[in-house]
């Protein structure tokens, strides 16, 4: 029994004829989620990174390019001002440089450094290694088969957003 089965049976003693069964499986990927992420910022903690500024970080990586702030908030479901907050802290850290396009000066790009991408080059072998760690008690074909079902709910709840 894990802490969802757990939080599942406190909810049908409490209210046995409300349907509980979706917590079965949301509750499971938020858990999952929250304790990556807290075992992600410790980490990068050390680093003096938290892990919506990694986030960002990749994300500029990803892109291989130079990208607007309203872009960076998309890619990473974070707003506006998180981005702002986040960028702000690594310019300070010279991780991130900004400009303002020569032709449309509507936005500000945001562009890794060679610090930059050196720091996510260096950081992103320890976040994979995390998350393949989660995943060790199930078979390769299991991980292919978890990552297909919750694609298939993702895609669900991506067009709803």
């Amino acid at each position: 029994m894990d802490s969802v089965d757990r939080l599942r049976a406190d909810w049908h003693r409490e209210l046995p004829d409300l349907d509980v069964a979706p917590i079965a499986v949301a509750g499971r990927v938020t858990r999952i989620a929250a304790l990556l992420d807290a075992r992600a910022e410790a980490e990068l903690a050390a680093d003096g990174l938290s892990r919506g500024e990694f986030d960002l970080l990749c994300a500029l990586r990803r892109a291989g390019r130079p990208l607007r702030a309203s872009e960076v908030s998309t890619i990473t479901a974070a707003s506006g001002a998180a981005i702002t907050k986040r960028a702000d802290a690594l310019v300070r850290a010279g991780l991130v440089e900004r400009s303002v396009p020569s032709r449309d000066r509507r936005g500000v790009l945001l562009a890794l450094t060679a610090a930059g991408r050196d720091a996510v080059d260096r950081l992103m072998p320890a976040h994979l290694a995390r998350e393949a760690d989660a995943l060790a008690g199930l078979t390769p074909a299991e991980t292919e088969r978890l990552a297909a079902l919750l694609s298939r709910v993702l895609v669900r709840v991506e067009g709803r957003a």
